[in-house]
């Protein structure tokens, strides 16, 4: 017996255990810190930009063939795009849980390039790049001038061209982006009246800037092969290099005469080193900034990473230019830090909770010692498994850590106890006694842990989101109480053997009324537990009580995938009546910030004034705010709180529909907390009938008290009656005119929209050259009559002569889901309305009000807690089928098992009372402290039937065998019992960072040990009996026969 070795040589025992722990110390440092698993599904993105082009003309010609040639990659689950009337498509594909990214992103890039032919041209020379998207955003940097001496477009690029690439090389990081780069762009503002007083036409313009801005190759003077003369040198001869000035660019040649007429690009263009793009504002605190996103690698340490950009940037501004600043107005790593600060201040109150249990119980101090050597072995030796595992330290992995604490005390107490009881009972030295307690607990410890791990192995098998979240805590819960079992068998007899003495004191005080209070608890439990074996029918009918109101319970208790929490921030979204300009939206952001800074708990604003965070994409009359708290210590208000102050103060702003969100749960599903759901156009109808269908729903939603009508939120961003100008080209006259349609439409892009020419170099980088007209020559739709076109004969006229503008009315923006059109619908339920009611809901209004053709589809966390449900009641079912397998091969007994199961109830009907009557939802921190009840909830079955089946093999009937091991082992129960309980107060009770995730796995298994522990040690011993008093009928009937 290894336990008996290590009794008879203690340096072994102790030479394991340190081996033990120096290996876990070796580790803990090795291991990531993230607030969960990578849980988030992984993320390719494609994007493709077609200057000038409308939302329609971009989902017709870019993004239909692309998704086309998308559709059916492996192991994609959902692809969507938006594109935008600012002319960019955006694409995303979500792969399932687990896919590995690398590979899904070069099986898109072939796809891409396969369908790429066919795209426009300008789609084509712009470039569709294919990408790695990242669910886990990091941070967001924000770099500014508080003295106002730099401008956006030098603050902009001064970070592009010094900061970004340094946080690039920067190991966990996967995307540095900046929002709305101004990158520097040679702005060549033609104009129009210009262009028709001197007969030049666009082409002629586009031909002049491609032919005199290159980069030639001119080749060598004296290269071989030469002639025989004696050759001494080679020259290489150099072309000019491309422009690089406004000035070189302003005197390019257009149109020279051999009369010597001359015109120039500055006759009929405006020159200047400008932006890119004037569609974005970003702002911090009110000022005009430079945003930038940091997002992390798969599997990176996100606190690690973090202290890295920051040391890296606070490097890089000690050489910034004078009047440049920075600060980091976004940062995960708080509420992660933070959240798991608090966890592992749980974990330290849990062991001190417990360790006074075992000391009010043991009454020495010297006995006391023994689980507060022998706990920590067991915890620290788990971080080895989790290093080979590839686990990170998590939420997750912390709650098994915490959870583990009354189970890996457990076994180190039913070894002490016993010892202890010996040495008192029988009066043997330390020794004898503890060769004596092993022989008699080795059993019980061993099939204990075997039935914990059974328990918790089927969840490792599930897969998708669920899966995910059960498996780290599982396992990691799991190789806990593994080391549990090696250290109660190998390190607490000896420590026991080295600490313990004989008893020889009497107690007082405290612990002599608290014996003599015990005592008188303990027969009362006989008590107890001899009426329900005398009276069968009253057992019976308490459980049947029981298992009905557990029903109940279950079926009252409403759902969710994961609580909500309080994150240090939230959303904020402005969003304008439809073809709004971006200077009417930073009004109103004004307006919304004053509202914001008048509470002074808030911390930081970071605005994106012109980008629809949560449609993904540019949009002018849009704005998203995040919004940062103080700390959590520094505030009495919660992120909820400040949410609905936030709507009560910006109620007034009629200007726009002024929203708030909280942000996910779970980064990287959806962009913000509440439900994504898809309206799905199955029939190709099209988006006036798309529309027709959203109103109906939206108007059904507002009605319901589950939804809008109580006070929850349903909306979307899409705009579907934006104002535009259609032209309508009379083809017949303009080819009687000799003009060329394909140049109407190239002079329409040069001058309306923003036509890529060539490109340009410029402090080391190539940079483009644009062709727009200058701004006083498209303020009105008049503007357009005026562009002039060439005819066949070369003379300028104006589009008025063939073309007709009308306004019209259609979306600003067109989104896909699964290459079908669709509109996204956003929102969450009325206050105290769960999850899962929220989504039953959703699904009947779409049920009833859509049209037909219109279908509902699920989208980032609403979908993966679709996917969800009834994950978790396949696992608590296997877990019993486990159990069960695991106790009828310990025994050798089919029936004996189910005096355990039976037992397992009581834990679920604890567990569902305590959250219900706590108000908190059945979610999947409450589902796996759940399954944890499952193996606790055995372990007291196990130490009472353990016992009873070896004094009913020593002769004894199954009533005595029931009431005597009732007796001996209710001592250890309830102390293994209350310290598992007073272990998880402290997450029962927490606040703070992630308190919804702690008080969720705190509140259920609290209660469902309570349930186990008080209620149904009164009934295994009846089980037991009925159990063998069965067979034993069974049997003398068979013997009579």
């Amino acid at each position: 017996m290894i336990s008996r070795y290590c009794i008879e040589r203690p340096i072994f025992a102790m030479v394991i255990s340190i081996f033990i722990v120096m290996m876990g110390l070796v580790a803990l440092p090795q291991l990531p810190i993230a607030q969960y698993p990578e849980i988030a599904p992984p993320v390719v993105q494609v994007t493709a930009v077609y200057p000038g082009a409308s939302a329609e003309v971009l989902e017709q010609s870019v993004a239909t063939p692309i998704e086309n040639a998308l559709n059916g990659v492996e192991n994609l689950m959902s692809m969507s795009s938006t594109s935008t009337n600012s002319g960019v498509v955006s694409i995303q594909l979500a792969f399932e849980i687990g896919s590995d990214v690398d590979q899904a992103s070069v099986t898109v890039n072939n796809r891409v390039k396969q369908v790429e032919a066919r795209l426009p041209e300008d789609v084509r020379r712009q470039g569709v790049v294919v990408e790695k998207g990242s669910s886990s955003f990091l941070q967001v940097l924000a770099f500014y001038s508080p003295d106002k001496s730099m401008t956006d477009l030098e603050t902009s690029n001064y970070v592009t061209l010094s900061v970004i690439d340094q946080l690039k090389r920067i190991p966990g990081t996967t995307n540095i982006q900046i929002f709305g780069a101004k990158d520097y762009a040679m702005r060549l503002w033609l104009k129009p009246d210009k262009l028709a007083a001197m007969q030049v036409s666009v082409p002629e313009v586009l031909a002049a800037v491609r032919e005199q801005n290159s980069q030639y190759a001119a080749g060598k003077v004296g290269a071989t092969p030469i002639a025989d003369n004696d050759q001494q040198l080679v020259y290489t001869v150099l072309a000019p290099d491309q422009l690089s000035t406004p000035e070189e660019f302003g005197n390019i040649i257009i149109r020279a005469t051999p009369e010597g007429d001359v015109v120039r690009l500055h006759d009929v263009a405006r020159v200047a080193l400008g932006s890119k793009d004037y569609d974005f504002v970003g702002q911090f605190n009110g000022q005009a900034a430079t945003l930038v996103g940091v997002f992390l690698q798969s599997g990176a340490n996100a606190l690690s990473v973090a202290e890295e950009v920051n040391t890296t940037v606070e490097k890089l501004a000690e050489s910034f230019p004078e009047g440049l600043d920075y600060g980091v107005p976004y940062d995960t790593t708080r509420f992660i830090e933070v959240s798991i600060d608090e966890v592992i201040k749980t974990l330290i109150e849990a062991m001190l909770l417990v360790f006074l249990v075992v000391f009010i119980f043991l009454q020495n101090v010297r006995a006391t010692i023994i689980p507060c050597l022998a706990v920590p072995v067991s915890l620290v030796g788990t971080f080895i498994g989790m290093y080979f595992l590839g686990y990170s330290i998590n939420t997750l992995t912390l709650f098994g850590l915490v959870l583990s604490i009354g189970i890996v005390v457990d076994d180190a107490i039913v070894v002490l106890e016993n010892v202890e009881r010996i040495m008192r009972e029988q009066g043997k030295a330390p020794r004898e006694a503890a060769i004596q307690a092993m022989e008699e607990v080795t059993g019980p410890v061993i099939a204990i842990v075997l039935v914990l791990i059974a328990a918790y192995i089927p969840v490792a098998f599930l897969d998708g989101l669920s899966g995910e979240l059960y498996r780290q805590f599982a396992i990691t819960l799991s190789i806990a109480v593994s080391w549990s079992c090696v250290v109660a068998l190998v390190l607490t007899p000896t420590l026991c053997v080295l600490i313990l003495k004989p008893h020889t004191e009497l107690k007082r005080g405290f612990f002599k009324w608290f014996n003599s209070a015990f005592n008188s608890i303990t027969k009362g439990y006989l008590a107890g537990v001899t009426i329900f074996l005398r009276r069968g029918f009253v057992p019976l009918g308490l459980f049947i009580a029981m298992l009905f109101v557990s029903y109940q319970l279950f079926t009252m208790t409403p759902g969710s995938l994961v609580p909500d929490e309080d994150q240090g921030y939230y959303i904020a979204v402005a969003i304008l009546p439809d073809g709004a300009s971006l200077q009417r939206t930073e009004k109103v952001v004004k307006e919304v910030e004053e509202a914001i800074r008048s509470n002074p708990a808030n911390q930081d604003i970071v605005t994106f004034a012109g980008f629809d965070f949560l449609g993904n994409g540019y949009k002018n009359n849009v704005a998203t705010m995040f919004v940062t708290q103080k700390p959590w210590d520094e505030r009495e208000v919660d992120g909820k709180a400040l949410v609905g102050e936030f709507f009560a103060k910006t109620a007034g702003i009629d200007e726009a529909l002024v929203l708030a969100f909280n942000p996910p749960a779970i980064m990287g599903l959806g962009s913000a907390g509440g439900f994504e759901v898809y309206i799905q156009d199955q029939g190709r109808q099209g988006s006036e009938a798309l529309q027709g269908a959203m109103d109906a729903f939206m108007g059904a939603a507002f009605q319901s008290p589950i939804l809008a009508g109580g006070g929850g939120q349903v909306f979307s961003s899409w705009r579907p009656n934006a104002p535009q100008l259609k032209l309508e080209i009379d083809r017949e006259q303009a080819k009687l005119m000799g003009v060329n349609i394909g140049t109407v439409f190239q002079t329409l892009n040069a001058t309306m929209g923003s036509y890529y020419v060539n490109d340009f170099a410029y402090q080391g980088r190539l940079w483009q050259v644009l062709l727009s007209a200058d701004h006083e020559f498209r303020m009105s739709p008049d503007d357009i009559d005026r562009i002039p076109v060439p005819n066949g004969n070369g003379q300028m006229i104006s589009l008025a002569t063939f073309v007709d503008v009308k306004f019209v009315s259609g979306p600003d923006t067109l989104e896909r889901f699964n290459n079908v059109l669709s509109v996204k619908l956003q929102g969450s339920g009325a206050p105290g309305q769960a999850s899962s009611d929220v989504l039953a809901e959703i699904t009947r209004i779409g049920n009833e009000v859509l049209p037909k053709g219109f279908t509902l589809a699920w989208a980032g966390a609403s979908l993966q807690e679709i996917r969800s449900a009834g994950s978790s009641n396949l696992a608590f079912f296997a877990a019993i089928l486990m159990v069960f397998l695991i106790l009828a091969a310990l025994y050798e007994k089919w029936s004996l098992p189910f005096s355990i199961l039976l037992a397992l109830p009581f834990g679920t009907f604890g567990a569902f009372l305590a959250i219900y009557i706590s108000g908190l939802t059945n979610d999947v921190y409450f589902q796996i402290g759940l399954i944890t009840l499952l193996g606790l909830a055995a372990r007291n079955g196990i130490l009472i039937v353990e016992y009873a089946h070896i004094l009913e093999k020593q002769g004894r009937s199954p009533f005595d065998a029931a009431v005597e091991a009732a007796r001996l082992r209710f001592r250890p129960i309830l102390m293994t019992s209350l310290a598992f309980i007073l272990g998880v107060i402290p997450l029962a009770l927490s606040t703070g960072a992630g308190a919804g995730a702690r008080q969720s796995v705190g509140m259920g298994v609290m209660g469902g040990m309570l349930a186990a522990t008080f209620l149904a040690v009164f009934f295994v011993p009846v089980f037991y009996y009925w159990l063998s008093a069965w067979k034993l009928s069974a049997k003398k009937d068979s013997i009579g026969h």
